[in-house]
């Protein structure tokens, strides 16, 4: 490393951490393993990774447990919600078709992670498969599997993501119309956004 400290190349990294254990590279595949499909399969939330010409984007997606769809062993489809029309991950696609996917099951230490690549479809054929409440999502995910692997529990264990003294009140942090107001300099009416947000979630779940 550097005198200030600063890691600048690969092989400084690697003499830092040291040599990879057998098992974290055995555990990667090139494809949707029977052996992993019981997390997607399980999984009512994943993390969605993009990049593109604006930059990195992570976004959260769910839905009942087994949202992801299973087509084939080297394909997941994956269907886009309602949402606030922002749309990043998608621009982010079409620009650069890489994605990747971080699934996590309540309860359960291990998260799974997939890479890809992803294509955007919007036929109604596609769109109707995937219908929730009546309403087909605005557009599917078909990605493309280039490789899975499980991580370990050892960042949930340290987070206590699952416990239930980990859970925090919502009332302790900002309220989504709070911080509008505070970002617009009180040009949107938070507490009137706070007063609507639940009944717009609940018509607008689907």
């Amino acid at each position: 490393m550097d005198h200030d400290g600063h890691i600048r190349t690969v092989e400084d990294l690697e003499a830092l951490y040291g040599a990879v254990a057998p098992p974290s590279v055995v555990k990667e595949v090139d494809h949707i393993h029977p052996i992993y499909r019981p997390f997607i399969e399980a999984a009512p939330f994943a993390v969605l990774a993009t990049a593109g010409p604006s930059g990195l984007d992570a976004t959260p997606r769910g839905d009942p447990a087994g949202f992801v769809h299973i087509e084939d062993a080297k394909t997941l489809i994956l269907p886009d919600r309602c949402g606030n029309n922002r749309i990043d991950s998608l621009r982010n696609i079409i620009g650069d078709p890489r994605v990747a996917l971080l699934f996590m099951v309540p309860g359960v230490g291990e998260t799974l992670r997939v890479n890809g690549t992803a294509e955007i479809l919007a036929s109604p054929d596609h769109l109707t498969r995937f219908a929730m409440a009546g309403q087909p999502p605005k557009s599917i995910l078909r990605i493309t599997v280039n490789s899975v692997f499980f991580q370990c529990s050892r960042a949930v264990i340290r987070a206590g993501l699952w416990k239930q003294e980990s859970i925090v009140a919502r009332d302790s942090l900002p309220s989504a119309g709070s911080i509008l107001r505070t970002l617009s300099q009180a040009a949107i009416d938070g507490d009137a956004y706070d007063r609507a947000l639940p009944q717009r979630i609940a018509d607008t779940l689907y």
